[in-house]
């Protein structure tokens, strides 16, 4: 049961680190799996959790490596990029306030990454391109461990019932 108790708030957990900077949402929605499946309860394959657990690297390394491309690919930078994570902290902070606070998760990393590449010293349509650069890749990113995370808590749930 202690196992069981793990992996739902492991997934949870998964769940909020695929938009919670810092927390490996990927790795901790794997971990959930593992833990069902060290229950009673699990009955994955080995080839699953292989596969779900060089999903879950990838996915990492890929959360690092998209946004620093896309922002780069449209001409942004570092302070871009921190724009855009200080705008999703921003946002989650707003969160618990009602539907603007959903609307400002896709509003405020956009937002902190135009700051970021305006106070780099870009111009305004250069800083534009740049914002947009660093939040597709933020929504790339973030998609993809939604995607994981939710993965996760259906294969979990699942084997829980």
């Amino acid at each position: 049961m202690i196992l069981i108790i793990l992996a739902v708030i492991l997934a949870i957990v998964g769940l909020l680190g695929s938009v919670l900077p810092g927390l490996p949402g990927p790795p901790l929605s794997w971990a959930a799996l593992l833990m069902v499946q060290l229950s009673d309860k699990g009955h994955y394959s080995p080839t699953f959790m292989v596969v779900t657990a060089i999903a879950a690297a990838i996915i990492t390394v890929l959360d690092y490596v998209v946004p620093s491309w896309s922002t780069k690919r449209h001409g942004g930078s570092k302070a871009g990029i921190w724009g855009c994570n200080i705008g999703l902290v921003i946002s989650i902070i707003g969160l618990p306030f009602g539907p603007q606070g959903l609307l400002g998760v896709v509003f405020w990393p956009f937002i902190g990454a135009l700051i970021g590449e305006l106070l780099s010293g870009k111009a305004q349509k250069e800083a534009f391109h740049a914002a947009w650069g660093a939040f597709v890749g933020f929504l790339a990113g973030t998609g993809l461990k939604l995607a994981y995370a939710i993965f996760a808590i259906i294969f979990v749930i699942k084997e829980i019932f």
